[in-house]
């Protein structure tokens, strides 16, 4: 790996200049916490479609998925049919309903504010435990987030990491703390098509360089399984049932993700969804495919034996790009952590602001105050992110799979019964929160057998269950709920 190189170190400084003028420009475009937290729900249809992806998809996309289908061949790709497939149908479900109920229920900029108001929560109890939920996994996501930054700059420049994470960490505040949510999503909006451009250049050179009997020579020289769906290439035995069911079970996230619902709520129209749609499976689509490509075509320019696979789009990008391109092309990566912690971060400050300050509080509190105890709250929740990522050692795959799962079985049944089921009450969906929430943390102690299966499914099937029986277990909704919900389905 290079080291030093001013080429990419200018790149690097460059990029990190271009996002803080954007929160610049944001700041002087927030004037209330809806502006704060939702942009004053403007975004467009490309902005809403990317930077979802984006802050969806992290260093992961550049990392994590390009590394495992260098070391397993293109029986890695599981995860991303799973997510794909997760991607469309949470463009097609929830975002339109999602935009409409949580501007007509009061103007809920929150997902614990919209669940509160949605079953008319005096007690404040869903609320409050909705966003202890969202405060304790995105801790750990956002920390996984610092520590891939941290190993970026470690691996390019050759920085200790403490120092590495320490620059990541102040830059991605800094914009947050300034701009909000439109800083969030304009540079998520620039960080997405550079992750898009990185991943489809890399393969295409690489590509044209090895060419396809370089290329198929390369792979069938590594392993005969390379091209095998249903067999690990590392280790030449046959994927299981669960391990299958467990990848594809990724896209079942989706739906509890609160850093992603953010952009259904902030979308400036209900018209504008059908496009969004469509820009977000396309741009998964071909990311996905990308960083597939990247790994299978790295085993044809770097052995097999590369002590982290996880580095091969580095390691590619330096063995083929000039200088200054590479660090454009390494800069995607910095792009791709940046547009998830900054995101969560976000989240998490909304959290910490909207449901807990002002609900319990200061339901007074003015405008201006909220916006500065949320900025605050930035800096206060990276804090604690950062000193966890100041361990190297930390998992990073594994915070971000566990977190994936906590959010995906604790909100998403949550969500889509609130969005359809009309017989749904508080207790239903306090008793799916929670369900889902704590078969996650507990499932994910237990191994062996069919502790195996990713906790993300055990969670999201148990979470419906308790929301269907502690709904009909208990009182129905009001008459006000149900005539108020049947106007929203109207709309």
């Amino acid at each position: 790996m290079v080291q030093n190189n001013l080429g990419i170190a200018f790149t690097f400084v460059a990029y990190l200049i271009l996002m803080l003028g954007i929160g610049v420009v944001a700041y002087k475009r927030t004037n209330n916490l809806s502006d704060y937290i939702l942009g004053g729900r403007s975004l467009g249809p490309w902005t809403s479609a990317i930077s979802a992806g984006a802050s969806d998809m992290s260093g992961w996309l550049l990392l994590g998925l390009p590394g495992a289908a260098y070391i397993s061949g293109i029986s890695a790709s599981w995860i991303a049919i799973g997510l794909l497939i997760g991607t469309w149908l949470n463009w097609l479900l929830v975002a339109r309903r999602l935009r409409l109920y949580s501007f007509k229920a009061s103007d809920s900029l929150t997902l614990p504010d919209f669940f509160a108001k949605r079953f008319r929560d005096n007690s404040q109890l869903l609320r409050v435990i909705s966003a202890i939920f969202i405060l304790m996994f995105f801790l750990f996501y956002t920390s996984s987030g610092l520590v891939a930054g941290g190993k970026l700059f470690e691996t390019v420049f050759g920085y200790d990491y403490s120092i590495a994470v320490t620059i990541g960490t102040i830059a991605i505040i800094s914009y947050t703390f300034f701009g909000g949510f439109l800083a969030v999503s304009w540079t998520d909006l620039i960080q997405g098509l550079m992750m898009a451009v990185a991943l489809l250049i890399v393969p295409v050179v690489a590509f044209m360089d090895v060419g396809s009997t370089g290329a198929a020579e390369a792979l069938a020289g590594q392993s005969e399984h390379m091209l095998s769906w249903f067999r690990d290439a590392s280790t030449g035995e046959a994927l299981s049932f669960v391990g299958i069911v467990s990848s594809l079970a990724w896209g079942l996230g989706y739906f509890g993700q609160p850093h992603i619902l953010a952009r259904f709520a902030a979308i400036r129209s209900e018209a504008d969804i059908p496009a969004a749609r469509r820009i977000a499976v396309t741009w998964s689509a071909l990311t996905l495919v990308c960083a597939i490509a990247v790994g299978l075509l790295g085993v044809g320019f770097i052995e097999r034996d590369l002590a982290d696979g996880e580095t091969i789009f580095m390691v590619m990008v330096n063995a083929i790009f000039h200088p200054v391109i590479a660090g454009v092309l390494l800069a995607a990566i910095l792009a791709a952590v940046m547009s998830t912690a900054d995101s969560q971060l976000l989240v998490s400050s909304s959290a910490l602001t909207d449901d807990f300050y002002k609900a319990l509080f200061r339901k007074d509190a003015s405008q201006t105050e909220l916006v500065w105890v949320g900025r605050f709250a930035v800096i206060g929740i990276a804090a604690l992110a950062y000193m966890l990522a100041l361990n190297p050692e930390s998992n990073v795959l594994g915070l971000v799979s566990y977190a994936w799962a906590g959010f995906g079985a604790a909100f998403g049944p949550a969500l889509i019964m609130a969005l359809y089921w009309r017989r749904m009450n508080q207790w239903g969906a306090l008793a799916g929160i929670i369900v889902g929430g704590v078969t996650v943390v507990l499932w994910a102690e237990i191994s062996g057998g069919i502790f195996d299966l990713y906790e993300i499914v055990p969670g999201v099937i148990l979470a419906y269950i308790a929301i269907v029986v502690a709904s009909l277990a208990t009182a129905p909704p009001s008459d006000a709920i149900t005539a108020e919900f049947d106007t929203y389905d109207q709309s």
